[in-house]
Protein backbone atom coordinates (compact mmCIF):
# COMPACT_ATOMS: atom_id res chain seq x y z
CA UNK A 1 0.00 0.00 0.00
CA UNK A 2 1.34 3.64 -0.23
CA UNK A 3 0.94 5.03 3.17
CA UNK A 4 0.58 8.38 4.01
CA UNK A 5 1.93 9.51 7.83
CA UNK A 6 1.81 13.14 9.07
CA UNK A 7 4.06 13.19 12.40
CA UNK A 8 7.66 11.50 12.87
CA UNK A 9 7.87 11.14 16.61
CA UNK A 10 7.67 8.07 18.46
CA UNK A 11 4.78 6.48 17.50
CA UNK A 12 5.16 7.71 13.55
CA UNK A 13 9.05 7.37 12.97
CA UNK A 14 8.38 3.69 14.08
CA UNK A 15 5.26 2.99 12.55
CA UNK A 16 7.00 4.65 9.52
CA UNK A 17 9.90 1.73 10.23
CA UNK A 18 7.71 -0.87 10.41
CA UNK A 19 5.68 -0.29 7.50
CA UNK A 20 8.71 -0.01 5.38
CA UNK A 21 10.42 -3.13 6.67
CA UNK A 22 6.74 -4.94 5.63
CA UNK A 23 7.16 -3.35 2.04
CA UNK A 24 4.99 -0.39 2.24
CA UNK A 25 5.59 2.92 -0.17
CA UNK A 26 5.94 5.44 2.92
CA UNK A 27 5.68 9.13 2.76
CA UNK A 28 6.43 10.98 6.16
CA UNK A 29 6.46 14.34 7.05
CA UNK A 30 6.98 16.49 10.39
CA UNK A 31 6.23 19.75 10.59
CA UNK A 32 9.35 20.85 9.11
CA UNK A 33 11.80 21.32 5.88
CA UNK A 34 11.82 17.30 5.03
CA UNK A 35 15.60 17.30 4.81
CA UNK A 36 15.23 17.25 8.58
CA UNK A 37 13.93 13.69 8.00
CA UNK A 38 16.71 12.95 5.84
CA UNK A 39 18.05 10.57 8.34
CA UNK A 40 15.30 8.00 8.92
CA UNK A 41 13.92 8.46 4.92
CA UNK A 42 18.30 6.89 4.34
CA UNK A 43 17.45 4.39 7.15
CA UNK A 44 14.32 3.44 6.37
CA UNK A 45 13.66 4.07 2.87
CA UNK A 46 10.40 5.88 3.35
CA UNK A 47 10.13 9.33 1.14
CA UNK A 48 10.29 12.50 3.67
CA UNK A 49 7.74 15.08 2.29
CA UNK A 50 6.18 18.08 3.15
CA UNK A 51 3.24 17.44 5.44
CA UNK A 52 0.91 18.94 2.66
CA UNK A 53 2.15 16.18 0.25
CA UNK A 54 2.29 13.38 2.88
CA UNK A 55 -1.49 12.20 2.03
CA UNK A 56 -1.29 12.15 -1.73
CA UNK A 57 -2.70 9.30 -3.45
CA UNK A 58 -2.65 7.38 -0.26
CA UNK A 59 -4.18 4.07 0.36
CA UNK A 60 -3.87 5.00 3.92
CA UNK A 61 -3.46 8.15 6.39
CA UNK A 62 -1.79 8.00 9.69
CA UNK A 63 -1.91 11.16 11.77
CA UNK A 64 0.19 10.85 14.99
CA UNK A 65 1.29 14.63 16.22
CA UNK A 66 0.73 16.24 19.54
CA UNK A 67 -2.89 17.14 20.50
CA UNK A 68 -2.54 20.87 20.47
CA UNK A 69 -0.70 20.97 17.58
CA UNK A 70 -3.49 19.37 15.01
CA UNK A 71 -5.61 22.50 14.52
CA UNK A 72 -2.58 23.92 12.95
CA UNK A 73 -2.65 21.08 9.94
CA UNK A 74 -3.31 22.72 6.77
CA UNK A 75 -6.97 22.88 5.99
CA UNK A 76 -7.63 20.33 3.52
CA UNK A 77 -4.48 17.79 5.02
CA UNK A 78 -6.04 14.37 4.00
CA UNK A 79 -8.08 15.14 1.10
CA UNK A 80 -5.40 14.10 -1.22
CA UNK A 81 -5.30 10.42 -0.36
CA UNK A 82 -7.59 7.73 -2.65
CA UNK A 83 -10.85 8.42 -2.22
CA UNK A 84 -12.78 7.04 1.04
CA UNK A 85 -9.02 5.91 2.23
CA UNK A 86 -8.76 5.08 5.85
CA UNK A 87 -7.26 7.96 8.45
CA UNK A 88 -5.88 6.71 11.57
CA UNK A 89 -5.22 8.98 14.42
CA UNK A 90 -2.47 7.76 17.01
CA UNK A 91 -3.26 11.24 19.31
CA UNK A 92 -3.61 11.84 23.52
CA UNK A 93 -4.55 14.43 24.66
CA UNK A 94 -2.03 15.10 27.64
CA UNK A 95 -3.66 18.62 29.05
CA UNK A 96 -1.14 18.58 32.35
CA UNK A 97 1.44 16.97 30.74
CA UNK A 98 1.59 18.43 27.03
CA UNK A 99 -1.04 20.00 25.57
CA UNK A 100 -3.03 22.62 27.90
CA UNK A 101 -6.59 22.90 27.75
CA UNK A 102 -8.67 22.21 25.20
CA UNK A 103 -12.02 23.59 25.72
CA UNK A 104 -13.95 21.17 23.45
CA UNK A 105 -12.75 18.02 24.72
CA UNK A 106 -12.86 19.11 28.24
CA UNK A 107 -16.69 19.62 27.61
CA UNK A 108 -17.23 16.32 27.06
CA UNK A 109 -15.85 16.20 23.26
CA UNK A 110 -14.38 12.71 22.68
CA UNK A 111 -10.77 13.19 21.82
CA UNK A 112 -10.88 11.07 17.99
CA UNK A 113 -13.77 13.08 17.44
CA UNK A 114 -12.41 16.07 17.87
CA UNK A 115 -9.46 15.08 15.70
CA UNK A 116 -11.72 13.96 12.98
CA UNK A 117 -13.70 17.33 13.43
CA UNK A 118 -10.36 19.69 12.87
CA UNK A 119 -8.71 17.68 9.70
CA UNK A 120 -12.08 17.32 8.16
CA UNK A 121 -12.50 13.42 7.70
CA UNK A 122 -13.49 10.36 9.85
CA UNK A 123 -10.56 8.58 11.94
CA UNK A 124 -9.87 5.43 13.42
CA UNK A 125 -8.46 5.43 16.70
CA UNK A 126 -5.39 3.06 17.37
CA UNK A 127 -2.00 3.01 18.24
CA UNK A 128 -2.66 5.38 21.02
CA UNK A 129 -1.86 3.35 24.12
CA UNK A 130 1.19 1.04 23.24
CA UNK A 131 5.10 1.98 23.95
CA UNK A 132 6.59 3.11 21.32
CA UNK A 133 9.46 0.74 21.93
CA UNK A 134 7.01 -1.99 22.38
CA UNK A 135 5.18 -1.44 18.58
CA UNK A 136 9.11 -1.51 17.63
CA UNK A 137 10.03 -4.69 18.93
CA UNK A 138 6.99 -6.71 20.60
CA UNK A 139 5.02 -7.96 17.51
CA UNK A 140 4.95 -11.43 16.97
CA UNK A 141 2.75 -13.88 14.73
CA UNK A 142 -0.96 -14.29 14.32
CA UNK A 143 -2.18 -17.22 17.07
CA UNK A 144 1.17 -16.14 19.35
CA UNK A 145 -0.03 -16.78 22.65
CA UNK A 146 0.02 -13.83 25.06
CA UNK A 147 0.48 -11.43 21.86
CA UNK A 148 -0.73 -8.56 22.61
CA UNK A 149 -3.68 -6.70 21.26
CA UNK A 150 -4.64 -3.06 20.06
CA UNK A 151 -8.06 -1.49 20.29
CA UNK A 152 -9.44 0.31 17.10
CA UNK A 153 -12.10 2.72 17.06
CA UNK A 154 -13.91 3.48 14.14
CA UNK A 155 -17.01 2.79 11.88
CA UNK A 156 -17.62 -0.73 10.48
CA UNK A 157 -16.83 -1.74 7.02
CA UNK A 158 -14.06 -1.97 4.63
CA UNK A 159 -11.70 0.48 5.92
CA UNK A 160 -11.47 -1.28 9.52
CA UNK A 161 -10.38 -4.52 7.37
CA UNK A 162 -8.13 -2.57 6.27
CA UNK A 163 -6.63 -0.94 9.55
CA UNK A 164 -7.48 -4.61 11.20
CA UNK A 165 -5.12 -5.98 8.67
CA UNK A 166 -2.27 -3.50 8.98
CA UNK A 167 -2.20 -4.02 12.84
CA UNK A 168 -2.45 -8.11 12.24
CA UNK A 169 0.65 -7.52 9.79
CA UNK A 170 2.45 -5.06 12.48
CA UNK A 171 2.35 -8.28 15.07
CA UNK A 172 -0.68 -7.51 16.53
CA UNK A 173 -4.20 -8.40 17.60
CA UNK A 174 -6.46 -5.92 16.20
CA UNK A 175 -9.71 -5.13 18.54
CA UNK A 176 -12.93 -3.54 17.64
CA UNK A 177 -13.15 -1.02 20.55
CA UNK A 178 -16.42 0.04 18.67
CA UNK A 179 -17.25 3.63 16.78
CA UNK A 180 -15.33 6.49 17.33
CA UNK A 181 -18.18 7.48 19.38
CA UNK A 182 -16.45 5.11 21.91
CA UNK A 183 -13.03 5.93 21.96
CA UNK A 184 -12.95 7.44 24.95
CA UNK A 185 -12.38 3.48 26.41
CA UNK A 186 -8.96 3.55 25.16
CA UNK A 187 -7.93 7.14 26.18
CA UNK A 188 -5.17 7.63 28.82
CA UNK A 189 -6.50 7.40 32.28
CA UNK A 190 -8.99 4.13 31.05
CA UNK A 191 -8.18 0.22 32.40
CA UNK A 192 -6.72 -0.89 28.94
CA UNK A 193 -4.26 2.84 28.22
CA UNK A 194 -0.56 1.69 27.85
CA UNK A 195 -1.39 -2.08 28.68
CA UNK A 196 -0.04 -5.12 27.08
CA UNK A 197 -3.20 -7.20 27.37
CA UNK A 198 -3.82 -10.12 24.95
CA UNK A 199 -6.99 -9.96 23.06
CA UNK A 200 -9.89 -11.20 25.91
CA UNK A 201 -7.97 -9.00 28.68
CA UNK A 202 -8.01 -6.22 25.99
CA UNK A 203 -12.12 -6.68 25.86
CA UNK A 204 -12.27 -7.28 29.11
CA UNK A 205 -10.76 -3.37 29.63
CA UNK A 206 -12.76 -1.71 27.17
CA UNK A 207 -15.71 -2.66 28.68
CA UNK A 208 -14.75 -1.52 32.55
CA UNK A 209 -13.73 1.97 30.62
CA UNK A 210 -15.68 4.86 32.09
CA UNK A 211 -15.93 8.22 30.57
CA UNK A 212 -15.17 10.48 33.06
CA UNK A 213 -11.96 12.32 33.34
CA UNK A 214 -9.59 10.99 36.15
CA UNK A 215 -7.67 13.87 38.13
CA UNK A 216 -4.74 13.08 35.92
CA UNK A 217 -5.94 13.55 32.42
CA UNK A 218 -7.84 16.77 32.89
CA UNK A 219 -6.77 20.80 32.81
CA UNK A 220 -9.56 21.60 35.13
CA UNK A 221 -8.33 20.34 38.44
CA UNK A 222 -9.38 23.41 40.55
Amino acid sequence: MKIGIIGAGLIGGTLARRLRELGHDVAVANSRDPETLAELATETGATAVWAKDAAADADLVIVSIPQKNVPDLAAGIVDARKPGAPVIETNNYYPQQRDGEIAAIEDGQVESDWVAEQIGAPVYKVFNGIWWKHLLESGKPSGTPDRIALPIAGEDGPNRDVVHDVVDSLGFDPVSAGPISESWRQQPGTPVYGKDFDAVNTVKALAEATPERTAEWTARTA
